[in-house]
Parts: structure tokens; C-alpha cells; sequence
């Protein structure tokens, strides 16, 4: 099969490989689409991934097309969305299926192979099927979805809150759209492009500034020092902060600035991944109970798929991502159908 691998730091390339083995439940799924997470630049240009050589991708869906001796045969040919992390099932987190803070987990596309491959060996447990309605282009979304719905799912906000989304990379938009989705009257949005603001608009998200000290509840999706300040500014007294973004440097908070999160009494909660315990309950179910719906559907979030290329030209789109060179969102390899 082909894959896309990154051996080296920077070495970045398309190679044949064997279609994985099969280990003890789990399932050979043929990708369909997989899209380009911001974290995959860092991984394959910067930092590294935890092992290599690997092949990255973790947010991606497909059709189960083998199955281990002993998982279920009916799980063939089914189409199915992956929950990229594999907990342990051993410490105090997973007993308590808190799986997203799993002590010892691992990862699909960054500590083992993910899916920017014809195929991928995934345990079965992961997986998650799709309704007939949603097709593989939004179930590769599931992964950001579900770790925005996670996030806004932690503080309780109302329909009437003022609401900031700071950062509209494709994290922010789509947190701003299911924002949206679930009646949020009020969003402010602050983006550092124009087609960024641009996007945020069509979704319904308030044309002008937030005011310092407004904001009921903040949403922190891109990891700087600023906008991490700037949260703090803007979030009322006795608001909430929820930091989402992954952190691009050490923090470092002018005292002025933390004296603001004493005087206001702020809460400031961290956010990161999603809940999947495989009940109707989860941050993956609750978002595709609403892609599911077939009647009078609104919610499309795949209309930030900027770009589309097939596996053999995906590079193309990790160094659109590296360079910025152009506009774009979401990023996803599409795999042709036969």
C-alpha cells in the first residue's frame, strides 16, 4: 500500500509499505479521507513525532475492511469514523473512563501509525459508525469536532452570554459554528486574517469588537502569550476562560494582567481532546447526533474543507499549511473512489 511517512524531521515522503498486520482486536480500515490537523505541521517539520519513521494523520474515517479472529465479523464493510487515542484501559483515568487523560495512552498519527495510508490496523474499540447521511469528508471532522464540542460543553453557557472566540484557524470557526448551532445569540469572534473574519461572518458571528470585561465566557483557541492576555481582558467578572489552543511558547503574565484573574474571580479551565466512552452521552456521539439529522440540516462544517488532494499529493497540503503562502482551513486527503 502507499502512505504517506515521515522518517526524519523534514522527511516527508510517499512510500510503499505492507498493509498492516492484524493484532488482537482490531480492525483494517480503508481510509477515505483524512484531513491535516495544525499539530501535524510542528510533527513533521519542527518537533518531531514521538516515534519515526511514522505515518502521520489522525483525523480521518473509512470502511472496515478486515477484521481479527476475534472481533466482531459484522463490523466489515461498515463505515466508521476512529477515535485517534488509545488509552491504556489500566490507570485511575481509564477506570473512571476518563480515557482523553489516560496516563499512558497512545496515539493514532503521532506515537503510531495513522491514517494518511491507503490502509491502517486501528483496535476496534475506536471505532464509531457512521450514519448513511454523513459521508467520510465530515467524518474525518469528527476529531476536531468532537474536541470543540468538548470544549464548549465544560462551561455552562447560556443563549444570552456574550461569547469570545479568540483565533478562527479551523479550531475556532468550528467552535463558533457549533456555538451557533446550539443557540448562542452572541459571539464575538477575533481572527488575524481577513478571509478568517470572513468565514466568521457567514457562520453569524458579531461584526464588531468585543469591550474589555464583557465576555461571560471566553474561548482561548490559539496558544500564544497574547491571546491568552487578551482572554483575560476580555472575560467579565466572574467569567469563564476556556484555554483550547495548544500552547506555542512557555506563558508569561505581566502582573497586572494576573491580578485581573484574582480581582475578577475568573475560572480558567483547560480543554484538550474529547470524551469517548462509546455511549450516546460522548463528545463524538453528541456531534454526530447532529451531523446525523436528516431533516432541515444546517450544520456543514464541511465548507472549511479548503483543499482536497489525493494521498499521492498530500504533501502538497502539509506545505500550503507550512509556507501559508494562501488562504486555507481545513486541509483533508480525499482518496479517489473506484
Amino acid at each position: 500500500m502507499k502512505a504517506l511517512l515521515l522518517s526524519d524531521i523534514g522527511k516527508l515522503e510517499i512510500v510503499e509499505r505492507p498493509v498492516p498486520p492484524l493484532e488482537t482486536n482490531h480492525v483494517l480500515v480503508e481510509v477515505k479521507a483524512c484531513g491535516i490537523c495544525g499539530s501535524d505541521i510542528p510533527r513533521a517539520y519542527t518537533d518531531g513525532a514521538h516515534h519515526m519513521p511514522i505515518v502521520l494523520g489522525h483525523e480521518f474515517a473509512g470502511v472496515v475492511k478486515d477484521v481479527s479472529a476475534d472481533v466482531d465479523r459484522s463490523w466489515l464493510n461498515k463505515r466508521v469514523g476512529v477515535f485517534p487515542l488509545l488509552p491504556c484501559m489500566k490507570c485511575s483515568q481509564c477506570r473512571k473512563q476518563h480515557y482523553e487523560m489516560c496516563e499512558n495512552y497512545s496515539y493514532l498519527g503521532s506515537r503510531t501509525d495513522g491514517g494518511f495510508a491507503e490502509y491502517v490496523a486501528v483496535p476496534s474499540w475506536n471505532l464509531i459508525e457512521l450514519p448513511d447521511n454523513v459521508t467520510y469528508e465530515q467524518a474525518a471532522m469528527l476529531e476536531p469536532l468532537a474536541v470543540v464540542a468538548h470544549a464548549i460543553r465544560k462551561p455552562t453557557v447560556r443563549p444570552n452570554d456574550e461569547v469570545t472566540v479568540i483565533g478562527l484557524g479551523a479550531i475556532g470557526l468550528l467552535t463558533t459554528m457549533l456555538l451557533k448551532k446550539v443557540g448562542v445569540d452572541i459571539v464575538y469572534t477575533i481572527g488575524n486574517k481577513s478571509y478568517q473574519n470572513e468565514y466568521a461572518a457567514t457562520l453569524g458571528a458579531c461584526p464588531i469588537v468585543p469591550s474589555e470585561s464583557s465576555s461571560a465566557v471566553v474561548f482561548e483557541c490559539v496558544g500564544s502569550e497574547q491571546s491568552l492576555q487578551q482572554a483575560i481582558n476580555l472575560a467579565a467578572p466572574a467569567g469563564t476562560i476556556v484555554l483550547v489552543g495548544n500552547p506555542r511558547q512557555d506563558m508569561n503574565l505581566p502582573k497586572e494582567i494576573y491580578w485581573k484573574i484574582l480581582r475578577k474571580q475568573l475560572k480558567i479551565i483547560g480543554s484538550w481532546n474529547s470524551t469517548f466512552t462509546r455511549d450516546k452521552n460522548d463528545d463524538w456521539h453528541f456531534i454526530l447526533s447532529i451531523l446525523g439529522k436528516e431533516e432541515n440540516n444546517t450544520f456543514h462544517p464541511e465548507q472549511f474543507i479548503t483543499h482536497k488532494f489525493d494521498l499521492e499529493r498530500i504533501k502538497d497540503g502539509f506545505e500550503i499549511m507550512r509556507l501559508k503562502q494562501e488562504p486555507y482551513v481545513k486541509i483533508m486527503m480525499v482518496a479517489d473512489e473506484e
